[in-house]
């Protein structure tokens, strides 16, 4: 197995950020299945309308991209976009005006 294949320029964040509507119990319900698709896919809730997921390789979060856009709600805004470890280490995370840590990347596995 080559070294490369875990730098941090090849493991992906993907971040899908949302603004859906929940006017209405219809709406309210497509918002709530939306969200619960991506806790479903493995993602895992930054702030309110901000998931994230870890991926070990471009290829792999390719896949997850895929399915959020196939799950995408019929009224409002969905932005999916993907970051490389390296750059999602980079983040500086506040609560108020202190500093708060970073969370500590995911140690994922491939059994083949």
């Amino acid at each position: 197995m080559s070294q490369n294949r875990y730098n941090a320029y090849r493991v992906m964040w993907i971040l899908v950020l949302f603004d859906l509507p929940t006017e209405t119990k219809v709406e309210r319900k497509a918002a709530n299945v939306f969200r619960k698709k991506l806790l479903n896919d493995g993602f895992t809730m930054f702030q309110f309308s901000i998931y994230m997921r870890h991926c070990p390789s471009r290829e792999n979060s390719k896949v997850h991209v895929r399915r959020v856009k196939s799950s995408l709600p019929k009224y409002g805004k969905v932005c999916v976009f993907e970051i490389t470890d390296k750059q999602f280490g980079m983040m500086e995370i506040f609560h108020g005006r202190k500093e708060i840590p970073k969370p500590t990347p995911v140690q994922q596995l491939e059994l083949f």
